[in-house]
């Protein structure tokens, strides 16, 4: 049994949900973390968009501490010096100069200095056009470790063409104490939750929108911040602007089925499942994804998730009554997603990855 670790994370956002998938991961992971013996503490910039939707103020399970900048940030090394493990999550801001800070306190402490890539392809994407917003090619080759939202070839590409010493998936995960089945009455035929992108909204307007359209008989809801005035909206499209990850698992219960979209970048690069798949398949409502490489590892398509191309394939589904084959469906995932993609699972890849990082520097328990 290894010994209790402390980690140090640098990441986005943990007290606020609002306008980032970062705040749920984080929750689920580091709580599995902790739950496994190990100290946590978060530092979080505190910017004005989050402060105003925070809705975790106090995680419990870990020392919640927000600065206002590097000089700020700066004068906390402190806690970075006496950690096993620092880790620095994408998108942060002033992520290049957060990570070198990172990076220095891990060698003086003979800790791991971890990146968790929760955006992988967009990161990639950024790197080939020389934006270097919160990773430089000198960083990624600092790092000990690279864990990656993206697995598959990904992974060797990582290692081969960008030098991380070392590329681990680390996928997103979800906390089944707060995503699972609760009772509500059905509202939608198919919903979709999630915050706007540009690359989304075309396979979103092709999957939701065109089917909303075509058939005024079904209800359809968008949930999500963010979406500008211009999108011409269907009258059987319920907007909801933001909803609460405590109110996930109702959404999810009012809906028939679920909308999974991709971004364009992690479409490419394939292998890399959203949080709300594995949120939505947790709470026990069946799938819809557009398609790509490696959801076949994730859920099996046809058993546990449909693909579908085009409207037309969504309304085939919609208009079918077949509700033992939905219900199998929904249960096949949920069982699939308990088994292999919750937080305890991630957690304990997470410990797993920083030990192996940290060969000969993290000790064991006696």
């Amino acid at each position: 049994m290894s010994r209790p670790l402390d980690l140090v994370v640098l990441g986005l956002s943990l007290s606020s949900s609002w306008g980032n998938g970062h705040a749920t991961t984080y929750r689920a992971l580091l709580g599995a973390f902790a739950a496994r013996g190990h100290r946590v503490t978060f530092l979080e910039r505190d910017v004005p968009w989050y402060a105003a939707h925070r809705d975790l103020a106090d995680p419990g399970y870990c020392d919640l501490v927000l600065y206002r900048d590097l000089a700020e940030l700066a004068d906390l090394t402190r806690r970075l010096d006496a950690a096993d493990a620092v880790m620095v999550g994408s998108y942060v801001p002033d992520g290049v100069a957060v990570g070198q800070m990172a990076i220095r306190a891990a060698r003086r402490a003979n800790a791991v200095a971890a990146f968790y890539d929760i955006d992988t392809p967009v990161t990639l994407a950024k790197l080939a056009r020389g934006d270097h917003e919160y990773l430089t090619p000198e960083l990624i080759r600092s790092y000990d470790l690279y864990l990656s939202f993206t697995g598959g070839p990904t992974l060797a590409r990582l290692e081969r063409e960008h030098g991380a010493p070392m590329a681990r998936a680390l996928y997103c995960s979800v906390d089944p104490a707060r995503y699972a089945p609760v009772p509500a009455p059905l509202r939608y035929d198919l919903s979709y939750l999630g915050t706007y992108s540009p690359d989304r909204q075309p396979t979103l307007e092709r999957l939701l929108i065109e089917p909303a359209r075509r058939a005024p008989h079904l209800a359809f809801a968008v949930a999500g911040p963010q979406y500008p005035d211009g999108i011409d909206w269907p009258p059987n499209v319920a907007r909801l602007d933001h909803v609460a990850p405590a109110d996930h698992p109702a959404f999810y219960a009012a809906s028939r089925y679920t909308l999974n979209v991709t971004r364009a970048d992690m479409i490419a690069a394939g292998y890399s499942p959203s949080v709300r798949l594995f949120e939505a398949a947790a709470c026990g409502t069946p799938l819809i994804s557009d398609s790509w490489d490696g959801l076949d590892t994730v859920l099996t398509p046809g058993r546990e998730i449909l693909v579908a191309e085009g409207a037309e394939a969504v309304l085939a589904i919609l208009g079918s009554r077949d509700e033992a084959a939905r219900t199998a469906q929904a249960e096949a995932a949920r069982a699939r997603v308990l088994a292999r993609h919750t937080a305890a699972c991630r957690a304990a890849e997470l410990e797993t990855a920083l030990h192996e990082a940290g060969a000969g520097r993290i000790r064991a328990a006696p």
